[in-house]
């Protein structure tokens, strides 16, 4: 499975960054997180930990494997027969406006299980993250 949703936000670069990359506020901005935990501190950068429990799936760690400040971050986690990853990058369009891309992609021998039992569920949390990053960013100006 393979997902990206972009969205167009109203804000600084540096103010949706900072939300961002502020994981542990995300249950407060988005209905798809419930509870967020950096296992290595509260500043992501890479090699960061991060457990996750979504409504309706299991608790996840996920691993930073690629950060550029200001701009991006993916990370990954692994379950028995399927590995996610996550990217998250801001662009910048104007001083005031940006675009933010989401992504979401398995692969494993049981990706395509996990797909047809979760993936609309995964598409709608990813829309809901990026419909909560804009809210969240837009509301703090």
């Amino acid at each position: 499975m393979h997902f990206k949703t972009t969205i167009e936000i109203n804000a600084p670069p540096d103010r949706v960054w900072d939300a961002l990359v502020d994981v542990e506020t995300w249950p407060e901005w988005t209905a798809s997180i419930r509870e967020v935990k950096g296992l290595d501190g509260a500043v992501l950068a890479f090699g960061s930990r991060v457990r996750i429990k979504q409504p309706r799936m299991p608790s996840l760690v996920w691993e930073v494997s690629e950060f550029e400040p200001t701009t991006s971050f993916t990370w990954r986690s692994s379950s028995p027969g399927v590995t996610t990853v996550g990217s998250h990058v801001v662009t910048a369009t104007t001083t005031n406006r940006v675009t933010v891309t989401l992504g979401i992609r398995q692969s494993g021998p049981l990706a395509p299980i996990v797909r047809l039992l979760a993936g609309a569920r995964t598409r709608r949390y990813v829309q809901m993250e990026a419909d909560g990053l804009k809210k969240c960013a837009e509301a703090s100006l």
